[in-house]
């Protein structure tokens, strides 16, 4: 381990990068504290710690306590990542938006620009809800909102869609300038936040009794095997094998090559225990504005930990893992592009057989991928209701993480490797003649 930093710090351009990713996370982490006006933080804090199993307390994890904070980066990366989600899905379904994903370089960056319009919108929308929905909260007979009114809101609006697109901004230059997706990290940064204070909660909890040693070191040891779990399962490849034909370019013969196409076992990464886990957060959130008794029934059978909160928690994972699995990956796609290369998978034919098999293969590990997601983040949901453990130790956030951390290594060890290779190549300027190149003038290479 210490011979990898001493590694990165000695290659120039890595350091820049790590040291860069490093300053984009300070300043956020700044902003974080940075408050938004015209809330009586005090009144916001009280009413807050009731609404650690709401859809507030998820949205404050991935927020890195932002919303808690009432700051202006309260609406933090998500409104980002919705649009870009959205834009990815409806590339496949709007034919105009295909049109331009297919134009290249040129229609990626269209799609990016129009994922950046979308994300100010979604957060305008957020910062009005969240704006009209703080005026009606109350602790008693103490209003959270200092002075509500038409002023308040639009203030909230400029205010905090501000922040969420400086917050887009910081994501973009770190995926660009810096190490891993910004936008991952931003939101690890913010539940890496939250994990001191979740660890005296549960320091809390042993000195009450509430919870005893021997439940603690079960729940550290299962942490420890959920993490194990995660790492096995997002390293896990289905390698397909490859067979390309001997080619004849010109005056070159190019052997047939083996190779492989790998397919992940979780296709979809995070994506859909982030959409159930909001989804499903809504009907207990929504209890907490409008008074109906129907809602109220609802929200009671819907509660984190009930049966059918986590038989729609299961179903709704494997809706979105075959859903955005289906949408980012395109087996009639590869196969055709293998048609045109010149490769086959042994003992299928190439083209409408080629794409039969992609699909048969990966609907069985989209199937395991699913259950998987389901499984990770529907056993700790089980101990956050059970023992009162904090949503920082749950499924969904031990995921991100473990995932996140994976992506930013495998980015670390491709530049180590990189810089590997560039130094056993021949030194830039170096003149080397083509195998069997005669005579004196010709290319070089």
């Amino acid at each position: 381990m210490t011979n990898i930093f001493v590694q990165i710090w000695r290659m120039e351009d890595l350091r820049k990068r790590v040291l860069y990713t490093l300053a984009m996370i300070a300043v956020y982490r700044l902003g974080v504290f940075i408050p938004s006006p015209g809330i009586d933080r005090q009144i916001l804090g009280t009413w807050f710690s009731q609404q650690d199993n709401s859809l507030f307390g998820l949205y404050d994890m991935f927020s890195g306590g932002a919303l808690k904070q009432y700051s202006v980066f309260t609406l933090g990366i998500m409104p980002y990542i919705t649009a870009s989600i959205v834009i990815q899905l409806l590339s496949e379904l709007v034919p105009f938006l295909k049109r331009v994903k297919d134009e290249g370089q040129a229609g990626r960056a269209r799609l990016t620009q129009y994922t950046r319009y979308f994300t100010i919108v979604i957060a305008c929308f957020q910062s009005f809800t969240f704006a009209t929905g703080m005026e009606q909260m109350r602790v008693g007979s103490n209003l959270v909102v200092l002075d509500p009114g038409w002023a308040y809101r639009l203030l909230t609006v400029v205010t905090m869609t501000g922040g969420a697109c400086f917050v887009m901004w910081l994501g973009e230059q770190m995926t660009e300038r810096g190490v891993g997706n910004g936008a991952s990290i931003l939101i690890v940064t913010g539940i890496f936040d939250g994990i001191p204070s979740s660890l005296a909660m549960l320091y809390q909890l042993l000195q009450l009794g509430e919870v005893n040693l021997i439940q603690m070191t079960m729940l550290l040891a299962f942490m420890f095997l959920v993490v194990y779990l995660i790492v096995f399962v997002e390293r896990g490849q289905r390698r397909i094998p490859l067979q390309y034909a001997k080619r004849v370019l010109g005056r070159r013969v190019y052997e047939g090559q083996t190779n492989y196409l790998p397919l992940k076992v979780n296709n979809s990464g995070v994506i859909p225990p982030i959409f159930a886990s909001s989804l499903m957060m809504v009907p207990s959130t929504a209890g907490q504005f409008v008074e109906w008794s129907v809602l109220d029934w609802v929200q009671g059978a819907f509660y984190p930990g009930r049966w059918l909160y986590n038989v729609g928690y299961v179903v709704l994972v494997l809706v979105f893992a075959f859903y955005y699995t289906a949408v980012t990956f395109k087996p009639e796609d590869i196969a055709e592009n293998l048609k045109k290369q010149g490769g086959f998978i042994p003992k299928v034919r190439p083209g409408k057989e080629t794409a039969e098999y992609l699909d048969w293969i990966l609907n069985r590990l989209t199937t395991g991928g699913g259950v998987y997601l389901a499984v990770i983040c529907i056993l700790p949901t089980l101990l956050i209701v059970d023992f009162g453990v904090p949503f920082y130790f749950g499924g969904t956030s031990l995921l991100i993480i473990v995932g996140v951390s994976l992506d930013v290594v495998a980015q670390i060890e491709a530049q180590l490797s990189t810089a590997h290779y560039d130094g056993v190549a021949p030194p830039q300027g170096l003149r080397v003649r083509r195998r069997g190149q005669l005579g004196g003038a010709g290319p070089w290479v």
